[in-house]
């Protein structure tokens, strides 16, 4: 046992300094993630086409209904749930079963009937702040919409309905809040998987792969010694911006670090998997290089970085389950604006588990066959 850990420690070394030797490659690894957090923190924008929400209609009366189908004909909320009470709406919105919650009061047509004036209240999920804003805005459309027919209805009276929104974990909807938190898995995986990707390619190009094939190393312990370096490095990455997040965009931080960690150690297992899976495979680094541009972009727009999963085809939604990136953006978000601990990740976590548990053993066995 002893002797296989040290044999891993040595290769483990061996990687290290092959790619941190260079001043260039350091620089590399450090200035993109920077530039990128900076770019995408001041300059990006969502869409929003499809929201799923949850009513809690307190008052259950003819006004309130005819104001929810002015809601649920727009062709753009979709109702997901109904609720019994205030006590769920916390629940539906930690758990990303609705985008927004809208709450009618008890005495909704009653004050409107009094001419007294109502309040609707709009609860967004301020994770991802682009969306929830946008959705805020679809309601107070509707209410528009309302308080025009209404008017027209009782000869030109004032607008008997007004709307209050508020938005849950990110108060002021901003969208820095909902993209620099996720970056931290993003922009990590960029480089973790070009990394293990390049790293075999990277020994039978430069002519020492044979070299590492007569020294007492194992095909698994090469794997783990190529591996553990990359996750270092992804990790060092994920830090720097989680710093960038706090110190420069002053984003609170609300979760536990041990908790972060945790999800980005598996994350990262599950995409050094992926990477030595590729750099098994391919013969050059030319190779490696290509394959992991040709898997990059559908990862990242199949993440729920740049648009919602649930505004994709169904079949793409389906398709998302294999990509550990949709889990890792979802937790961090969790864990860094809502505080969430590792019970209320677990669904986040174990698929994480699934696929580096399928990929490692792949990569092994795809290092395993280029040998014969």
């Amino acid at each position: 046992m002893n002797a296989t850990l040290h044999r891993i420690l040595i290769l483990i070394r061996k990687e290290l300094i092959a790619v941190l030797k260079d001043p260039r490659s350091r620089i590399v690894l450090v200035l993109p993630i920077v530039l990128q957090s900076l770019l995408f923190g001041y300059a990006a924008t969502f869409d929003l086409d499809k929201v799923a929400y949850a009513l809690l209609d307190a008052d259950r009366s003819g006004a309130s209904s005819d104001f929810m189908a002015r809601l649920d004909g727009s062709g753009v909320f979709h109702r997901v749930m109904n609720l019994n009470s205030a006590s769920e709406i916390g629940d539906a919105i930690s758990r990303k079963r609705a985008l927004l919650v809208v709450h009618i009061p008890s005495d909704f047509e009653r004050r409107i009937l009094s001419g007294q004036g109502a309040t609707v209240q709009a609860i967004t999920d301020g994770r991802n702040s682009n969306t929830g804003g946008t959705a805020a805005a679809y309601v107070s459309a509707a209410v528009e919409r309302f308080n025009a027919d209404w008017r027209q209805s009782h000869d030109g009276l004032r607008s008997p309905l007004t709307i209050e929104t508020r938005a849950w974990y990110n108060a002021n909807l901003e969208t820095r809040w909902n993209m620099i938190p996720s970056l931290i898995a993003a922009l990590s995986m960029l480089q973790v998987l070009m990394l293990t990707a390049l790293s075999v390619a990277r020994e039978r190009e430069q002519g020492t792969f044979d070299q590492l094939l007569v020294t007492p190393l194992r095909p698994t312990e090469i794997m783990v010694g190529k591996a553990v370096p990359s996750i270092l490095i992804g990790l060092v990455q994920s830090s720097i911006i989680l710093l960038l997040a706090l110190f420069w965009f002053r984003i609170p931080f609300q979760g536990s670090l041990a908790t972060l960690y945790l999800g980005l150690i598996l994350f990262m297992s599950a995409a050094v998997g992926i990477g030595l899976a590729l750099s098994a495979f391919s013969a050059t680094m030319q190779q490696a290089m290509l394959y992991t541009f040709v898997l990059l972009m559908p990862m990242m727009l199949l993440s729920g970085l740049t648009s919602a999963i649930s505004n994709m085809p169904t079949a793409m939604q389906y398709i998302t389950l294999a990509n550990p990136l949709r889990y890792a953006i979802e937790m961090v978000q969790r864990i860094y604006l809502e505080g969430a601990g590792v019970t209320l990740l677990f669904n986040d976590m174990w698929p994480l588990v699934v696929i580096a548990s399928i990929t490692l053993p792949t990569a092994v066995w795809l290092f395993r066959h280029r040998l014969v």
